[in-house]
């Protein structure tokens, strides 16, 4: 009873200060705790100024006057959706050479659009793992500064590779000169690249670990970087206080930058044994997009994708959901990560179905978009829970997602840091001050 007075009479003593705070209160008729797997019922949620600040379980409360409400009959609650992996600023449906014709201004457009699709998709924080001239950069800070809508953002501008390797620009010849921003070639090239990037306000690193599916000439499996190169692109982001995610499929390359220390592997497409117990052992997160690869074999050659990039797939995405359930069943902590832009952004929950045909369970898999991402960028005490003291990130769907994690992908309730940015409930009454 305390606990609950409390809840009702601490804005009428802030208002009795002169220290009135924004509150809402958000009620549905239940909510998924996300660490135990419990569905809860009548949770009564209170917002000041983005931050939860009272959770109470009440299925008789009451609004009084002086606070903002929003009822969502028929809605299941639960944390704002993470995507680890994603590419804002490019498009799905300019590959390979048509992809010439984009420039940083236009990809930095293309940001905005894209960055409104994933939020309303109920992505509330996501990784932008490499991008052209920091478009990415520019996106993130317009979004914080309440220019544009969109989720959370951490970038990481351009990503470091090799000369000629999948983060280079490969399509043009020689007489063009062309190479990407990103490239530097030995150890105290890449560490001067490493500083570049946190120059110019990057929140992570990228690198380039092995070839890519995208890549002009470049085997999707080959180690790029040398041990020696990696070792010290971390050691001078972890330096700086910023994490490593090292795009990696082949298995040598995994290791090596396993043993070099990065935070996260991307794809991680090719698995054996040793390589799933170095990651527990280092503690590596793993990100692996395994959706993409429908996309990719049924409709990314139309949109301009090279025809070696499809067959490279074809040998890749089979074998990496192979790795997934592989990775999910030793126990590696994995993280949820799409590669959107691949495919259209906003599609993201479409992966969560996969991810349950490959071995997780739904309480898994959404395990990995919240509580699981949040521990990778640092932020496990701030995103992926609905609880007192976290971000008002909340989602809401219409069905238990435990029982039909599809619903998933029908969105349709987004809070961002407590704003109301996307509601289509039923109820007339929303958002309404009492």
């Amino acid at each position: 009873m305390i606990k609950k007075s409390l809840f009702y009479i601490l804005p009428l003593v802030l208002a009795s200060v002169g220290l009135r705070a924004k509150t809402t209160v958000l009620t549905a008729p239940q909510m998924l705790d996300v660490v135990s797997g419990e569905i809860k019922h009548s949770p009564v949620i209170k917002i000041e100024d983005g931050i939860i600040t009272g959770l109470l379980f009440d299925n008789h409360y009451s609004p009084s006057s002086d606070l903002t409400h929003i009822d969502l009959p028929d809605t299941t609650l639960l944390p704002g959706l993470m995507d680890m992996h994603v590419h804002l600023t490019y498009s799905p449906y300019s590959f390979g050479y048509s992809s010439l014709a984009l420039s940083v201004p236009r990809r930095a457009i293309y940001g905005v659009q894209h960055a409104k699709d994933t939020l309303l998709a109920g992505f509330t924080t996501i990784r932008n793992v490499g991008a052209a001239g920091y478009s990415d950069v520019a996106l993130r800070d317009a979004i914080n500064d309440g220019d544009i809508l969109g989720p959370r953002m951490l970038v990481s501008g351009p990503a470091l590779g090799i000369t000629g390797g999948h983060c280079d620009n490969n399509l043009l010849p020689s007489e063009y000169q062309v190479t990407a921003s990103g490239i530097a070639d030995g150890p105290w090239a890449a560490v001067q690249k490493v500083r570049e990037v946190v120059k110019y306000s990057a929140d992570l690193v990228k690198l380039c670990a092995t070839g890519g599916v995208f890549s002009k000439g470049t085997k999707v499996g080959a180690q790029q970087y040398s041990l020696e190169e990696m070792k010290a692109i971390v050691e001078e982001a972890h330096r700086k206080g910023i994490k490593v995610a090292a795009h990696a499929h082949g298995t040598q390359g995994i290791k090596a930058a396993i043993k070099a220390g990065v935070d996260s592997i991307e794809h991680a497409s090719f698995l054996d044994e040793e390589t799933i117990k170095l990651a527990k052992q280092m503690g590596t997160f793993f990100t692996m997009d395994i959706y993409a690869t429908d996309y990719i074999l049924s409709e990314s050659l139309k949109n301009g994708a090279l025809p070696e990039s499809i067959e490279k797939e074809k040998m890749t995405g089979k074998r990496q959901r192979q790795s997934f359930a592989r990775a999910v069943q030793n126990g590696v902590s994995v993280t949820f990560g799409t590669d959107a832009a691949i495919f259209p952004h906003g599609n993201n929950a479409k992966q969560f179905n996969v991810m349950t045909e490959n071995g997780m369970s739904p309480l898994q898999a959404i395990q990995s978009a919240t509580v699981v991402s949040a521990e990778l960028i640092a932020k496990e005490k701030q995103l992926g829970q609905i609880k007192k003291g976290y971000f008002a990130d909340i989602i809401g769907v219409k069905h238990n997602p435990l029982e039909n994690i599809q619903t998933l992908e029908n969105v349709h309730f987004v809070m961002k840091a407590g704003k109301t940015v996307k509601n289509e409930s039923k109820n007339k009454n929303n958002g309404v001050k009492l």
